[in-house]
């Protein structure tokens, strides 16, 4: 039986605070192996959208439902942040890094299959004591981290504390370490934000084949060469509504985000349309 099409799938989705509608009956879906962006203006309410699927909110009203690849369905919006990482296997990074700076990239990556191997050790001394189930896991855990530092481009850094690495590789790294907990759905919120050409590019392959080794990804980015570059399927907020919802050439070329990203009115539409042609004009000659 072949899996659901959609991993993810949101419906009428609303998130208000006080007097705040900060989402307001938002719909869509993130299907299964794509890289799907969720884009708009500062204040649109992506980060939002991101702390309502990974449970740091409760939405006021609304249904997020996950579909794992087994089968079973996972309702977000009733699950608290912990059972929605570790049951519906949904991970995620934040717009800033939140790395464990002191300790070494390794042990970064063995942090976040702590709670294996805490259940290998029965909660108790067995790991000391060297049960054979604990051994087993903390080689596992070893393995799989060796495999993250290799790609992401970190294994002659293994040893070096996390806040020693640049930028670029920081992020990676926060990546990796995400992908240590096995997730079926990777959330990453402005991954691209800060690095430079040639770090960009190195984060590209890396969620690419992430991509295309079976995990889907949502993402909010900012940086709209790197969205055109990788994204399956894009979603456009804007104050909290969705305007607009498909394949990357037709977001691009759809006169309601033109007009969001220029900060007009929808009867200045056109006009902006016209100087959006006039400078890709300009620039072919």
């Amino acid at each position: 039986m072949a899996p659901p099409v959609d991993i993810l799938s949101i419906e009428h989705l609303s998130m208000r605070f006080g007097g705040l509608m900060a989402i307001d009956d938002l719909s869509f879906t993130v299907r299964r192996g794509e890289i799907t962006a969720l884009i708009g203006p500062n204040g649109a309410g992506k980060t939002t959208v991101f702390n309502c699927i990974t449970g740091f909110y409760k939405p006021t009203m609304g249904m997020i439902r996950m579909t794992r690849h087994d089968g079973s369905e996972h309702l977000l919006e009733r699950l608290p942040d912990f059972v929605i990482t570790r049951d519906a296997k949904v991970a995620r990074t934040f717009q800033n890094i939140r790395l464990f700076s002191g300790l070494t990239v390794l042990e970064n990556l063995l942090v976040a299959q702590h709670n294996k191997l805490m259940k290998a050790s029965g909660y108790t001394v067995l790991g000391l004591l060297g049960a054979p189930l604990y051994k087993r896991e903390a080689k596992a855990a070893i393995e799989k981290a060796a495999h993250w530092l290799e790609r992401a481009d970190l294994v002659e850094r293994a040893d070096d504390p996390a806040g020693d690495l640049p930028y670029g590789a920081q992020r990676r790294l926060e990546i990796a370490r995400a992908m240590c907990t096995d997730p079926e759905l990777l959330c990453l919120d402005e991954p691209a934000a800060g690095l430079n050409p040639r770090e960009s590019l190195a984060l590209n392959k890396l969620l690419r084949s992430i991509r295309d080794e079976g995990t889907s990804l949502l993402l909010i980015e900012h940086d709209m060469s790197v969205v055109m570059e990788i994204s399956d399927h894009i979603v456009v907020l804007e104050y909290g509504q969705k305007i607009s919802d498909g394949a990357p050439d037709h977001v691009k070329n759809d006169p309601k985000v033109i007009a969001a990203y220029l900060g007009v009115d929808d009867d200045e539409v056109e006009e902006a349309i016209s100087e959006v042609e006039s400078l890709d004009g300009g620039d072919k000659a």
